[in-house]
This record gives structure tokens, sequence and C-alpha cells, in this order.
């Protein structure tokens, strides 16, 4: 019986801090120095540049980089026990995304991933040139093949390290979350296991990183497919696995499959991790939003406290003639519930002095939206004043139906620094100030109940301008993360010109979505790096 003593190192890693990225890979290895050469500490994909590295992979210093950390980690391996990392290797003028072996202060061996993702968030194909090879290295005793991230969603390299004799396969990660993502990696790694007869241990990163956030979970699964051990979702550590080799086969275990997140839990702690790291990485004080009483901004603010701690949000209440008593009640309530710093400042003799200079201009012409988002760029002003002077980070709260359809103003509501909804849309902001609710009072109820508005106008509602939430989160799910046609979405029931509209005016406001803010995406395809529409277009939305 030949056992590997593993180590998923779940590791939250800086895009470009070469030197940083690698400072945490030595105190890994240091923590298990002595442990003897059946010990395999197995880092996530990409580790010393940090995932995705996007253009700075360009940068001419990038070879220097590595090399320099490869030797920093080398020097520090003193004992027998084995490092599996990913990094950026150049070779002839070349850039391939690889997995290294390290042992005894050399490479003993490299693997350059085959299959390079190019759809949604993924663009390896701009950087490096694909591998062809298998590797399969023998680590005390044991034969172990090695594949990175993509190269398990295709069959053609895990069939590859099966036929070069690896009798477990070590596939390492950088792999963002989006809802129902954990399901659908342990259906697909255990499938590829049953395919070739063959143990696998998936290593995944964990963290944020702009708008994608990597859930961590690592797991593994036995030859037959089954799920033996799982490491819990966005915490950092080295997770333990014992492989044992024998006659009989493989047998995995050591670790207990940690219990599973429900989707509401997963999505929300997706969202307080992407808003924690980039705050932090980014070196904010902390942040600032505008508190209006209203759902959107009542989460946006639940996310930053349990992301950051009550002593850096601040919340901004800034009534207008339109604001409800209800909206100011409720927005001091939350931030007493939350024990955040909380301030009205009115916009009223802000909107009279801007009313004032533009009289001349606006002299014979009648009362439309233009007054309405006057108010919205009177707070934006005095938020990204505060941002400015105390050097915190503005919080925007659009959704992601109000994103879709353009329900928002620029150089208002939209001025910031990342919109943490950005990619929920507002019936699952409804469901996730439920569940929010439930880990402990901090949502006003009636924020929950009331019908939603912007309260730009008398007695105004959403649904007077947009559909009712239901039906329209309904249609930009077909046609953003589904791509189904208005034919094709009206086809399902839906009624054909309520499809138009919204359709348009998803398309129409594209200019308005380049210039928001970033935020966390949570759902297969949001408005960011993975849905890149031209703004001038004469597409027609039927197609």
């Amino acid at each position: 019986m030949t056992t590997l003593n593993i180590l998923m190192a779940q590791m939250n890693t800086l895009v470009g801090d070469f030197a940083g990225n690698t400072t945490r890979v030595i105190e890994a290895i240091a923590r298990v120095q002595g442990e003897g050469d059946s010990t395999v500490l197995v880092f996530p994909e990409l580790t010393l540049s940090g995932y995705p590295p996007e253009d700075l992979l360009l940068r001419p210093s990038i070879e220097r980089r590595v090399r320099q950390s490869l030797e920093r980690i080398q020097a520090a391996m003193t004992s027998e026990v084995y490092a599996v990392i990913g990094y950026p290797r150049m070779d002839k003028g070349v850039l391939y995304n690889v997995a290294g072996v390290l042992h005894r202060g050399r490479v003993i061996a490299e693997y350059r991933k085959q299959e390079l993702p190019n759809y949604q968030v993924f663009d390896e194909k701009r950087y490096f040139a694909a591998g062809d090879q298998p590797c399969v290295v023998d680590i005390a005793g044991v034969k172990v093949g090695l594949s990175i991230c993509e190269d398990i969603w295709e069959d053609k390299p895990t069939r590859q390290a099966a036929a070069a004799g690896a009798q477990l396969l070590l596939n390492i990660n950088s792999s963002p979350y989006h809802r129902g993502k954990r399901a659908q990696r342990w259906e697909l790694v255990s499938r590829r296991a049953r395919e070739t007869g063959m143990p696998i241990v998936y290593v995944n990163q964990v963290g944020g990183q702009d708008e994608l956030v990597f859930d961590g979970g690592s797991f593994a699964v036995s030859a037959s497919g089954e799920l033996v051990a799982a490491a819990p979702n966005f915490e950092e550590g080295e997770y333990p696995l014992r492989a044992e080799f024998g006659p009989a086969g493989a047998l995995i275990g050591g670790l207990s499959v940690a219990p599973p997140l429900d989707e509401l839990a997963a999505t929300w702690q997706t969202l307080v991790l992407g808003v924690r790291d980039y705050v932090n990485k980014n070196g904010f004080r902390g942040v600032v939003l505008g508190l209006s009483g209203g759902i959107d901004s009542a989460m946006t603010l639940a996310v930053a406290v349990d992301a950051l701690g009550p002593e850096r949000v601040e919340a901004i209440m800034m009534p207008f003639r339109y604001t409800s008593q209800m909206s100011v009640e409720d927005a001091a309530l939350q931030s007493r519930l939350m024990g955040v710093n909380h301030r009205v400042i009115s916009i009223e003799p802000i909107y009279e002095a801007f009313m004032a200079s533009l009289q001349e201009e606006f002299a014979g012409t009648r009362v439309d939206t233009t007054e309405e988002n006057l108010q919205a760029r009177c707070r934006g002003v005095l938020l990204m004043s505060i941002s400015n002077k105390k050097g915190l980070l503005v919080l925007t709260t659009g959704n992601k139906s109000e994103m879709a359809v353009g329900y928002s103003t620029l150089y208002g509501d939209m001025a910031g620094g990342f919109d943490v909804l950005k990619d929920v849309p507002k019936t699952l902001v409804f469901e996730l100030c439920r569940y929010r609710n439930t880990v402990g009072d901090c949502i006003p109820q009636r924020v929950i109940e009331r019908p939603p508005s912007a309260e730009l106008a008398p007695d105004q509602k959403d649904e007077d301008s947009l559909p009712p939430y239901d039906v329209l989160d309904r249609i930009l799910e077909l046609y953003v993360e589904q791509d189904l046609s208005a034919d094709d979405i009206i086809a399902r029931g839906m009624d054909a010109e309520q499809v138009r509209r919204v359709l348009r005016l998803v398309d129409i406001n594209e200019y308005k979505r380049r210039q928001a803010p970033i935020g966390v995406r949570i759902t297969r395809r949001g408005f960011g790096r993975d849905r890149r529409y031209p703004i001038t277009s004469g597409w027609v939305i039927g197609d």
C-alpha cells in the first residue's frame, strides 16, 4: 500500500503581485516541511500571477517575474514535500498556462494546459498557446497526472493522462462562481472519473478579483465517481486528503464532505467576498452609499456591513420633496440595526441652485425626466465628494434588472466605483433580503413589502415605467443569459408587446452599461466581461 498525503491549498491571491503570492506559497510550504516525501501541496491555477492576469501577461517582464518567483520557492524547499503550482511559462517566445511540480528545490515536471477557454469571462487564447501532451509524474511511487481547469471540461486531456498510466489526476483551477456551478462541477468531474477509472482531486482558488469571485470548494472523487471529500466554499486554507493505492485500487479519505451551502447562502457569500476583496485589495478605507429607504440600497448596506464591518461603512440619506417619511424612517432604522454611521443631507438646496442656473436653458419647456435625473445627479455629486474627501469607495445600488433596461441615471445613481447588485435581478434581491433576515434582522420588513419606487416624482412606482419585475426578469433571463430571440421568447407565452419593448430597452442602453461601475458576477452571463455587445448597431431585436 502506497499513501499520498495531499493538501488542497485554497489560496486567495492578488493578481499581478508575484512577490506577495510567492511569499504566501513559501509560507504554505513551510507549514508542511518535514512531513516527508509522500506529502503533496496542490495550489490553484496561475497562483504566482493570480487569475485572471489579463494583459499583464503581455508585459515584457513576465518571464523574469516568473523565474524569480520559482527561484525563491525552490530555495525555500528544504524538505521532501512536493508542490504543484500554477504559473505562466514562456518557452521560446511562446507563453503557456502551466502546472509545475517542484521537489527538492527543482522543477521536476511541467504540464501545459491544452484546453484554453475563450467564452463568457474567459479569453485565454488571447495570451496562451495550447499544450498537446499529457504529463504524468512519479510522486512517492504513485503515477500522478496533471491537468488545468478547462482541461477537465473536455474528455481528451483526462483520457490522455489515464492512457499515459496515471493512477490519480490532480486538476488545478481558477473557476469563478455562478449560481448552480458547484453541482455542475461535481457532476462533470464525477463523470470524468467514471470514464477513466481514475480518482480526481479538484483544487480551486478562493477570493474576489474585480467582478469575478472564486468560491473554493475544492473536492475529490473516487475512481467510481463518488464524491468523497469536499472543502468548504469561500474559506482559505490547506485541506488534507489521504490517497491510498494498492492492488485493489485507490482509496481517498481523510476529509469529510463539507455541508453544501444552499444557493441563496452561496450567492450572499459571493457578494460579501466580492465586496470585501475589491475594497481591501484596492486599498480603500471603507465605503459610502446612498441609503434611500428602498430595497436595493438596503441590501447593498447589509452586504457591505457583512463584508467590512459597520465601522467601515457610511450611509447617507439624501431626501427631497418626493421622499416619503417611511423611507426616511426605514433608512434610519436599518442604520441603527446595523450600527453604521448614518447622516441625512437634503438635496433640496442643491437642486434649487441647479434649477436656478438652468432657468434660461429650460425656459418654455415642460417638466419631464430631466428634473428627475437632476435629483439623482445631485445625490451622485454628494457621494462622490464624500468619497474624494474621505477615501471611501462609493457603492452604487442598481440591480441587474435596472441596468438591463436603462432604468438608471448616468452621473446620478450610477456614479460610484462598485455596484454590488449589478448582476442581481430584482426578484432575487427580494429573495436575498428575506434570506439575510433569517440570519439576523437587519432589513426592515416594510422595505421588503412596499412597492419599489425611485421616489423622483409624486406617487411614483417602478411598475409605472416597467413591466412587473417577475415578468421583466423572466424576459431578461431568456434574452441576456440564454440568448433567445424575441420570437423565441414570445413563443414561450410572453406578451409580444412587452417582450419587444424590453429587448429594445436592453439594446439601446448598452451605452449606459459601458459607463457603469463593475460589480460582482453571480449569473452565467452578467453585464461585463462575458457580454460584449456593440453600442452602435443595426441589429434587429427579433433575431
